[in-house]
């Protein structure tokens, strides 16, 4: 179903989305911190359809998913805004480095890490780069019925929260509309149909990884469409996705934080 046929508040809110999404050229994709295959599907299809159009984005989680979904590997468990100050981290204890030094030479910096003595010296394996000091001009939540249920990254966060444009983007019963746009379709059959919406309104490139992310959160929270909540628009979405080179596969692997991996099992049923 294209935007224009949508109920007027959802069509509305769409175009909101857009705006603040157009306008802007940073921000954040959050997900719960217990992420369902529809939230991973939707919010990595936000994250690869964004990045193709040129905006700044960074897709986070308090944990990493065990999934297959393309673009899943590109989660974060903290926020990220990108800017231009490179960041080197490393994993440290109390005492074990003695001293940070730096110098230049042969035009190269050379930033210099002097472990204690005793203390084992820093691999390289374990150094890892990031940027820091951009700006978050906008946050997505994907299948978050409120700010809490982000975890620690919404409350060791919320001063990052104060003041942003947050687009809620659910289908949940109890979401309790706390962004300040809400697309929020409680009779939706999944968020991924929600997110297809929205790259549809904001004319994002839909690949064949794209499309099969967002089938792949649709045919998982629909039990392979035998839930009650499933409609003529579910399958008109489907159809859709299916035309954009979407594959239909089983995820050979998923699991939430905290909860045991359930190798080999397929959702898809038979």
């Amino acid at each position: 179903m294209n935007p224009q046929q949508q109920p007027q508040n959802i069509e509305r809110e769409l175009n909101l989305i857009s705006e603040v999404i157009t306008k802007g050229n940073s921000g954040i994709i959050v997900l719960p911190a217990k992420p369902t295959p529809d939230a991973i599907a939707s919010g990595t299809s936000l994250y690869l359809a964004l990045t193709k159009m040129g905006k700044n984005v960074s897709l986070i989680c308090v944990a990493m998913p065990e999934t297959d979904i393309a673009g899943a590997d590109k989660i974060k468990t903290s926020i990220q805004t990108g800017g231009n100050n490179l960041v080197v981290s490393f994993p440290y204890k109390e005492g074990a480095i003695d001293k940070v030094d730096y110098n230049v030479q042969n035009e190269k910096f050379n930033l210099i890490i002097i472990p204690r003595e005793g203390q084992a010296r820093l691999e390289p394996k374990d150094v890892e780069y990031s940027y820091s000091g951009g700006k978050i001009e906008f946050i997505i939540t994907v299948d978050a019925p409120n700010l809490n249920s982000l975890g620690d990254i919404y409350t060791k966060n919320q001063n990052t929260f104060d003041g942003k444009n947050i687009i809620n983007i659910d289908r949940h019963l109890i979401n309790n509309n706390f962004g300040t746009i809400n697309l929020v379709a409680k009779t939706a059959a999944a968020t991924a149909e929600l997110v297809l919406k929205v790259l549809q309104t904001v004319k994002a490139p839909i690949d064949k990884d794209i499309a099969t992310n967002l089938y792949t959160g649709i045919v998982t929270a629909t039990n392979n469409f035998s839930s009650y909540s499933v409609n003529a628009d579910t399958f008109e979405t489907v159809a859709q996705l299916l035309r954009a080179g979407a594959v239909k596969k089983p995820m050979r692997q998923f699991s939430r934080p905290g909860m045991p991996g359930q190798m080999g099992q397929n959702p898809f049923g038979q």
